[in-house]
């Protein structure tokens, strides 16, 4: 996953990665290593990216800019931090794109910068400025800054002494160094680029210097997001380069890359990378949103994508070995930049502090349609859900995780095709991503919540894509009018992750199957009316050859449900026993042979995630459950910046939901089918990671483990998590064998 989204973001990616690779290859790179940290060259490099238009492309038209955007323009950052561009770059166009949000003073500045200017932005905390009668004095050392050295323009902010919260923006020529002002250069971390500070000492600034406007919210945002899409360049560049690596090299007879730790390192590289980037996309769409949600994407691109190349630039060693650790190789370029970017960015401790605040009272809008979108369907649907709120609310709950039966309600949406859009006709809309957005929202702004069918999500398009047609009548209309309630018969005491090694056996009779056997894990199985099971039908062929889908009544004589009690104390799974279970043969799918293909096959039209990323455990409601009941043992900073942490996860995995959704419409979606693997193990560490942090805030209270204290439960469910669907080691494998091409 990369940050273009449409194809003409792809293609200007293309362009800027076959520029940077012709402009400054690394190796002409290390050769200057000198020059660019103290900040004098090469000026051929600026002069090319100048000749380019990389520079002034997100810049109001009024100065020959083309006003691109922040997303844009995150697009070639991302691909500048893949190919290690050194020099001024990315300093300028973060000063630039900050200077531009100005409501006035910025005219000759953003000239300048369209014009080929370098720049850089001072915005530490450590400048102060009092008012005089002519202008402004400023004092102050500040923090060491990127891309100070050698920058043509500064961007400075200080704070109003008389006003602490109150910030003074100007701008100083950085060829007018004087005894007031200087700028000293620090030994940069990063060799391709400067670091200096800025002293200001009683420095005079005119009126005509100082810039009115500009918002801190939108600097914050501005500066998250592009050096986030920088670490995601640098994430995506140690992913490859450790695949590449591992993929060719031998040891023990065999490649490295065929060794299960190797893979499963590898495999977290790409959740890492994956994440880095949908955070640093969404920092970056957020341009033209209302401040709090800047503030909620700035935060969680502070967290997720700035200090994502350290762990991964570090992994990247880890796999090449001792060629890693040497000066010749590139990676540790890559890993001081890394470095150097999440430290530029903040610390990570303030960051979820920030976050933790905004996220108590405001939460990320993934919606990407408006009211003008699709007319004629919001009508459509907007009228069926009217007659729909006439109705009395006749749902019937059900224990455990099993849906709700359905009533008049489920039968007027089942008939309209609004319980399952994403379906076919006649049983849904064939809606794709921007129908089922259209219906969402329709369904939100009524207080409405769209029909959840459990289990029955896996079931139905199974049954629409290979059933028959009386399977489908039988089973489909009624299962969307909450009629029938479905589980899952596939795992066994001795065939989890290794489904196929299942031991359930089927043998043929007159009319029909026989089943004997255990299934366990269970979920939904005392509510469910039908299940579809998995059992071996021929012993005589290869083990994923012998299987058969069969759809159980769950009344048959033979069929008995024995809930499983779990560490949290209730019953959420159940095993289930066949004795001699008569299985018509009007309910097997396709046919005998066919169950492995219809259990592993993931159908084009599954019901897409809209951005919505809410985790059963850890997550950010729980804390906020936590921090408004007042009983926790640690303090409430504390408790704050583990509500940001675990907001931070959710955020992070709704962007790429939506990231997904938003490519798949423009057809430039990744085939491989990573995205659903890298978030079923994403959700499933951030949940471990978030319920844990949650009892650490417990104190006492986290000694108390009856069912009322929710958060103690919280974490004894978690295993639900880790192992239900596929564990997360079987989840690596399939990420690293068939998503990463590394040999088994």
């Amino acid at each position: 996953m990369a940050l273009p989204i449409n194809e003409d973001q792809q293609a200007l990616a293309n362009s800027v990665a076959a520029f940077a690779r012709r402009t400054a290859p690394i190796a002409e790179t290390r050769t200057h290593v000198d020059a660019l940290s103290a900040g004098s060259g090469p000026g051929m490099v600026w002069d090319a990216v100048v000749r380019q238009g990389w520079h002034n492309m997100h810049l109001p038209e009024s100065v020959d800019g083309s006003e691109c955007g922040l997303d844009v323009l995150a697009v070639v950052v991302e691909q500048f931090g893949k190919s290690m561009f050194p020099g001024h770059y990315v300093p300028t166009v973060i000063a630039s794109a900050v200077a531009a949000t100005a409501s006035s003073g910025a005219g000759d500045l953003l000239l300048a910068f369209s014009e080929g200017s370098t720049g850089a932005i001072v915005a530490g905390n450590r400048l102060t400025a009092r008012q005089t009668a002519t202008g402004w004095v400023v004092d102050g050392l500040s923090d060491p800054t990127l891309g100070l050295p050698g920058a043509a323009k500064f961007l400075v902010r200080a704070a109003d002494v008389d006003a602490p919260d109150v910030n003074l923006w100007f701008w100083l020529d950085g060829a007018g160094a004087s005894a007031t002002a200087t700028v000293t250069p620090c030994d940069a971390l990063d060799l391709t680029r400067s670091v200096g500070r800025l002293e200001l000492a009683g420095h005079s600034i005119a009126q005509n210097q100082v810039l009115a406007g500009i918002d801190q919210v939108r600097v914050d945002l501005i500066v998250t997001a592009l050096l986030g899409a920088e670490a995601s360049g640098i994430a995506a560049w140690c992913l490859e380069t450790a695949v590449d690596y591992v993929r060719t090299r031998h040891q023990f007879g065999r490649p490295v890359g065929s060794f299960q730790a190797v893979q499963h390192k590898a495999a977290l590289m790409l959740v890492r990378s994956q994440i880095a980037c949908a955070a640093a996309w969404d920092a970056a769409r957020a341009a033209e949103g209302t401040s709090d949600q800047q503030q909620l994407v700035a935060a969680q691109a502070a967290l997720n994508a700035a200090p994502s190349g350290i762990d991964q630039a570090l992994d990247c060693i880890s796999l090449l070995g001792g060629i890693g650790f040497t000066w010749e190789h590139d990676v540790h370029l890559y890993w001081r930049r890394a470095v150097s970017i999440a430290s530029v960015v903040g610390t990570e401790d303030e960051w979820s502090k920030r976050l933790g605040e905004v996220a108590q009272h405001a939460t990320r809008d993934f919606s990407f349609v408006d009211q003008d979108t699709l007319p004629d369907l919001r009508v459509r649907v907007g009228e069926v859900l009217d007659d729909i709120l006439a109705l009395p609310e006749d749902e019937v709950a059900t224990e455990g995780w099993a849906p709700s039966r359905g009533g008049a309600r489920r039968a007027r949406l089942a008939a309209e095709g609004l319980t399952a859009p994403h379906y076919p006709q006649p049983f849904g809309l064939d809606a794709g991503p921007l129908e089922q957005a259209v219906i969402g929202d329709e369904f939100a702004q009524r207080g409405l919540v769209q029909p959840d069918t459990g289990i029955a999500e896996w079931v139905l398009p199974t049954l629409i894509a290979q059933g028959t047609e009386e399977q489908q009548k039988r089973f489909v209309p009624t299962t969307l009018r909450g009629e029938l309630v479905w589980c899952q018969l596939f795992s066994e005491p001795g065939a989890g992750s290794d489904l196929a090694g299942l031991s359930t056996k089927a043998r043929k009779v007159d009319g029909g199957w026989v089943l004997s056997g255990q299934k366990v894990w269970n979920s939904q199985a005392r509510e469910a009316d039908w299940g579809v099971c998995l059992a071996r039908t021929d012993a005589d062929v290869k083990k994923h050859a012998g299987l058969t889908y069969c759809l159980i009544d769950m009344n048959s004589t033979g069929v008995d449900v024995r809930p499983l009690q779990q560490a949290t104390g209730v019953w959420e799974f159940n095993e289930v026993f066949f004795d001699d279970v008569f299985v018509p043969d009007d309910c097997v799918v396709a046919g005998p042979g066919d169950g492995w293909r219809l259990a592993v096959t993931t159908l084009s039209n599954e019901r897409l995630k809209m951005g919505t990323a809410k985790f059963g455990h850890g997550s950010a409601d729980t804390v906020r459950q936590l921090l408004d009941g007042g009983e926790y043992g640690s303090t409430r900073d504390e408790v704050v910046r583990v509500l940001g942490r675990n907001t931070g996860r959710e955020l992070s995995v709704g962007a790429m939901n939506l990231m997904s959704v938003l490519q798949r419409l423009h057809g430039t979606e990744d085939t491989t089918g990573s995205a659903t693997s890298v978030q079923k193990v994403f959700h499933a560490i951030a949940q471990r990671d978030g319920s844990r942090a949650l009892v650490g805030l417990l104190g006492p209270l986290g000694a108390v483990g009856s069912p009322e204290e929710p958060y103690v439960q919280d974490y004894l469910g978690v295993p639900a998590v880790l192992i239900g669907g596929g564990t997360i080691e079987i989840q690596l494998n399939v990420i690293a064998q068939r998503v990463l091409g590394l040999p088994r």
